[in-house]
């Protein structure tokens, strides 16, 4: 590691990484593993959540919380987040999925302008500036969205048929899906463009702000390779909404994100008003809370700055409050300097991550406080 890179690693990431474009016009993480979690805390609780696109903050609204606090570095993604309330404030549930982009729609421009008058006006200042993504449908208007669907487009295609890529979708026993992923996915062409399409370096420049990568040691590819292996083969392949839309370009009717499934598209809707939005950095929203979702922010931050930001997440935290969250590629888990505060809680973690099915994560942690000062 040269001297640069080591003097950089210490900067905070809003230093360090863009944050004026969509990076994610939708969610990768799994919901459902989110919400089980945080569960034993939420009801009638607070909840902080990175906000990203909006997707796990309107999905934590099942939970029954008394409000959802959603704060992002970004303000595009807080802009994602206002339009899905919009959206779900103002559509049915056949207006909302076309609107959004999960089915067909040709009049997506005419429905946002229905939508303007239920949100803030920086949000509007956003959207009205990028309609070619109003079009396109929400859900598909980030940079990570585009690095997926080069991935489906271009490589794919010289990986396996459409009718194979098809067939993984399929339903199967969990023998029928190690046996179908060992005998007929996992040739060595499909290693092979795997392996050169999720480089860091690739990834860095299509997918993920290279910043982001600043803490990550050896190669990446090898490591999410046998994550997909897992998932092809140890998890169900047919209800996956994050394989079917690397796949297919889009969701499933039975394959959905939690907060867009019909048994909770109206929960949702019930309660979208506890949805609160804050600009800044994870630790200037005010407490107390119940628990947290910090999706994978800790991997960005060298370990000093990781120690610093979860002593104020501490310090906002509700006695027992939880807060879960992932890594991808940097291993980061509660500071031993204040194990005497939190408690990892080990067991659930890796029950939650065996079945997490937005499957490239290396780890899932749940922490609960044990003492709040």
């Amino acid at each position: 590691m040269n001297k640069t890179h080591k003097l950089g690693s210490d900067r905070p990431i809003e230093e360090r990484a863009a944050f004026d474009a969509i990076r994610y016009g939708s969610v990768w993480e799994d919901a459902d593993v989110l919400c089980e979690a945080l569960a034993p805390v939420a009801k009638d609780g607070r909840l902080l959540t990175i906000a990203s696109s909006g997707d796990n903050a309107l999905a934590l609204l099942t939970l029954d919380p008394a409000e959802v606090v959603a704060v992002d570095l970004s303000p595009v993604q807080l802009a994602c987040v206002m339009i899905r309330v919009a959206a779900f404030t103002e559509l049915d549930d056949d207006a909302l999925l076309a609107f959004l982009g999960v089915t067909p729609s040709t009049n997506r421009e005419e429905t946002y302008r229905r939508l303007r008058s239920a949100m803030p006006d920086d949000a509007c200042i956003f959207w009205d500036a990028h309609l070619d993504l109003v079009q396109e449908g929400v859900i598909h208007a980030g940079k990570f969205e585009a690095y997926f669907s080069m991935f489906r487009r271009r490589l794919l295609p010289l990986i396996h048929p459409k009718r194979r890529i098809e067939g993984l979708l399929n339903s199967r026993s969990p023998e029928e899906r190690r046996r179908f992923y060992s005998e007929v996915w996992d040739t060595w062409r499909w290693r092979l463009l795997f392996r050169l399409f999720f480089s860091r370096a690739v990834c860095g420049r299509l997918g993920r702000d290279p910043a982001f990568f600043e803490h990550v040691d050896g190669p990446i590819a090898t490591r999410m390779l046998a994550r997909t292996q897992y998932a092809f083969s140890e998890l169900p392949t047919d209800t996956n909404p994050y394989l079917a839309y690397v796949l297919t370009g889009n969701y499933r009717s039975d394959a959905l994100p939690r907060y867009l499934r019909p048994e909770f598209r109206g929960i949702v809707r019930e309660r979208i008003s506890r949805i609160r939005t804050v600009l800044g950095p994870v630790e200037k929203a005010v407490g107390p809370f119940d628990g947290f979702n910090l999706s994978d922010i800790f991997e960005y931050m060298s370990p000093a700055e990781h120690e610093r930001v979860y002593t104020a997440l501490l310090d906002s935290a509700a006695p027992d409050a939880r807060l879960a969250y992932w890594n991808l590629f940097v291993p980061r888990t509660a500071p031993h300097a204040l194990r005497d505060r939190v408690v990892p809680l080990p067991e659930l973690s890796e029950k939650l991550h065996s079945q997490d099915l937005a499957w490239f994560y290396q780890s899932f942690h749940v922490d609960e406080v044990s003492h709040v000062e």
